[in-house]
């Protein structure tokens, strides 16, 4: 049995960043006018201020920057203790998801390699990270 989420709202903005899991790939938004990776999803870039915007798939690799350790359940039947966690993609620098790490509380170090899985709950894919080996501080 899968732990109980609260799914997020499926909205034209960010639709495709929960449903893309469905083939294995995770997407970010990226700037065709100057590269940037962007996420959460914006209507223009955060750089040049362009429209030009579109979902791209991205390596699912990343390291863990920040986290915590949750030992209260967020709502009835969920299992803890969870980690949340703040990863920061390999793609850019400063390029941040805000996601699950899957993995005992006693593990995680900052500067951990993780790469993404999707745990697909009704019609969303959600991205979840699990270690990978490895650990940069630098």
């Amino acid at each position: 049995m899968k732990p109980l989420r609260k799914l997020p709202q499926l909205e034209p903005l960010s639709e495709f960043f929960w449903t893309s899991g469905a083939d294995g790939k995770l997407r970010i938004q990226q700037c065709g006018a100057c590269g940037n990776w962007q996420h959460p999803p914006l209507v223009r870039c955060m750089v040049c201020h362009s429209p030009d915007l579109a979902p791209q798939p991205v390596s699912g690799r990343g390291r863990v920057v920040s986290w915590t350790v949750n030992r209260q359940a967020w709502q009835n039947g969920m299992e803890e203790p969870f980690i949340f966690a703040v990863i920061g993609l390999a793609e850019q620098a400063e390029l941040y998801v805000f996601t699950n790490l899957l993995c005992a509380p006693e593990e995680a170090v900052s500067g951990m390699e993780v790469a993404v899985e999707f745990e697909q709950n009704e019609d969303v894919w959600l991205p979840l990270f699990r270690p990978v080996g490895g650990r940069n501080d630098a």
